[in-house]
């Protein structure tokens, strides 16, 4: 038997129980990885707590919890390639991360080796928000020179696209409440309050105009931008829906280019990126987890140790 956590109602984290499970095992084209490490999301408690949002996910009740995930490859079946045995990966599986193992088909579903380097805790913390990050910015073509308005600057996704414009040569603004203000100024970005009278404040705080922008949360952000002059398509959204506010792009970490976890790991190893992770708890306690990530009021990344 293993460990898995499993949610049969949709609810908050008090749904979330950890079971004794079956000890599942790779089968045809498949890898087993033991996992150590498991970051948290918000859509892992909006796929929890929400029967509509986990619909057009496919996911049906019972169901397991968590997508990010890290650890080590312990079976490996004759038809997968590219993985053996003691490999480190890291990677996404949908509804089944926050267990003592997973299991992969590949290439189908997201993998990638671990760097030496890079803590289990650190690679379980990327997926997610990495991906989302590099395509929320790739969507609006971010390059140097940009001033680039982000909202929701300080949450888990916010924290990579930050960094990763800052990367490009971008001048960051990113939108937060005043509590996150100095958590913000250490990666580089001008912290501005969100809520009425946004579009004010930015022009305050960028007298020569914005130029780009990306919405983390919602819309205000990407509404401002338009009322600021930005053109729409400059312009993006992850949590809009398919169909954002005045043509602006709307898009996913299923949009990120085939080489964005490479970029991602290769500036955490140049310490080019960093990746706070604000508390991490054991499994036992993954309600305790998701109280505190559904809390929205965290710095960093919470992830559940396996």
């Amino acid at each position: 038997m293993s460990r898995a956590v499993i949610y049969e109602t949709f609810g908050g984290p008090e749904v979330l129980e950890l079971r004794e499970v079956p000890e599942p095992h790779a089968g045809q084209g498949e890898i087993r990885v033991r996992v150590t490490a498991a970051g948290l999301n918000p859509m892992d408690w909006v796929l929890a707590s929400r029967p509509e949002a986990a619909a057009q996910f496919g996911i049906t009740l019972p169901s397991g919890f968590g997508y990010d995930f890290a650890g080590v490859v312990d079976e490996v079946d004759d038809a997968a390639t590219g993985f053996a045995v003691g490999d480190r990966v890291y990677g996404g599986a949908l509804g089944r991360a926050v267990a003592d193992f997973v299991v992969i088909k590949t290439p189908a579903e997201a993998l990638w080796h671990t760097p030496d380097g890079i803590s289990d805790e650190v690679a379980a913390a990327l997926p997610i928000a990495g991906m989302t990050a590099a395509a929320a910015l790739a969507a609006i073509d971010l390059r140097s020179g940009d001033t680039v308005l982000i909202g929701g600057a300080a949450g888990g996704v916010g924290v990579f696209a930050v960094q990763l414009a800052k990367l490009a040569g971008a001048t960051v603004i990113g939108t937060a409440s005043e509590g996150t203000f100095d958590f913000l100024r250490q990666f580089g970005a001008q912290p501005v309050t969100y809520g009425p009278g946004l579009a004010d404040r930015v022009r305050a705080l960028a007298p020569g105009g914005v130029t780009a922008a990306t919405d983390l949360f919602g819309t205000e952000t990407a509404e401002t931008a338009l009322t600021l002059g930005v053109p729409p398509e400059r312009i993006s959204t992850i949590a809009a829906g398919p169909n954002p506010p005045g043509g602006v792009r709307a898009t996913g970490g299923t949009d990120a280019g085939p080489d964005a976890m490479a970029r991602i790991t290769d500036a955490i190893l140049a310490e080019e990126i960093t990746v706070p992770i604000a508390a991490t708890f054991p499994i036992e306690k993954v309600r305790d987890a998701v109280t505190q990530q559904a809390g929205r009021h965290i710095h960093g990344k919470i992830v559940i140790t396996l």
